[in-house]
């Protein structure tokens, strides 16, 4: 298993914010079903005012190449992230086009351990 995490802002709008996790109680089950064929065996997404982050954990079968493939093949998936973009937000030093920036892991109190 890896992990990784990620971290996104949304638009900083209450109204908006609230309509974001209203659509994550309920997501399309074909956007669910893409995660798992992908490799994903958990994905949970943590607010704080209009930031985001996001923790992914993979099986051996993930990698990043195959994903960014079997979204941009799945026209649901491309639906569904058109429709994030309305609340979503690009971090300031995102690349072009850039979402969810993948964070550098900086502590892990399993490995501090001795």
């Amino acid at each position: 298993m890896k992990r990784f995490f990620f971290a996104l802002d949304i638009q900083d709008d209450p109204s908006l914010i609230a309509e974001y996790e209203e659509i994550h109680k309920n997501v399309w089950p074909e956007i669910l079903q893409s995660i798992r064929d992908a490799g994903i065996s958990q994905m949970q997404i943590c607010r704080a005012g209009n930031r985001l982050v996001m923790l992914m954990e993979t099986d051996d079968t993930f990698s990043f190449e195959k994903k960014a493939t079997m979204d941009a093949a799945n026209p649901v998936v491309q639906k569904w992230e058109q429709l994030m973009w309305k609340y979503q937000k690009a971090l300031p030093f995102a690349k072009k086009g850039e979402k969810w920036v993948l964070m550098d892991k900086i502590f892990d109190l399993q490995e501090s351990m001795v």
